[in-house]
């Protein structure tokens, strides 16, 4: 729940500094991408931290080495978060990364199922999480199906004249 607490106050705080005058962060787009990329880069933090553990333990049993999946996930996420923060990389990026929370949500399942720990804490539940997911995703497709606030069809309709 905290990462998308992260993703709503950052991309809100950010859309009310392009309100008070930032001229950049009044597209609410870019708003959006930079709350993600706030909320990728916390979760990447837990793949070398004190969860990592908690990561690794969570990493479907069918997939050798979980440490190194877990360390991997971690560099993808990074680098997606910055990859949301550059206009030209912005829309592979989400796309990139949506792919990436459809690929980790068995590992999301098998800790709701298992009652796994997260930082001493129980895993989401999995309805939560589903919902969670979901949005993540939603909000994802959202921040890189729009250039510069500008919807793609509009975008092509203006390239082709």
């Amino acid at each position: 729940m905290i990462p998308f607490l992260v993703l709503v106050i950052s991309a809100a705080l950010l859309r009310t500094l392009g309100a008070f005058g930032l001229h950049p962060l009044g597209n609410w787009i870019l708003c959006l991408r930079g709350g993600l990329a706030a909320m990728f880069l916390l979760t990447a933090s837990a793949h070398w931290g004190k969860r990592r553990r908690d990561l690794i333990a969570m990493v479907p049993r069918a997939f050798p080495r979980p440490d190194v999946m877990v360390s991997v996930t971690g560099v993808l996420e990074v680098a997606g978060a910055v990859g949301l923060l550059v206009p030209t990389t912005a829309t592979p990026a989400a796309g990139c990364l949506a792919a990436l929370m459809v690929a980790l949500f068995p590992a999301n399942v098998r800790a709701a199922r298992e009652k796994l720990t997260i930082g001493g804490r129980p895993a989401t539940a999995l309805p939560l999480r589903t919902v969670l997911q979901v949005a993540y995703i939603g909000a994802l497709i959202v921040a890189g199906s729009f250039q510069a606030g500008i919807p793609w069809a509009s975008a092509v309709a203006l390239s082709s004249r």
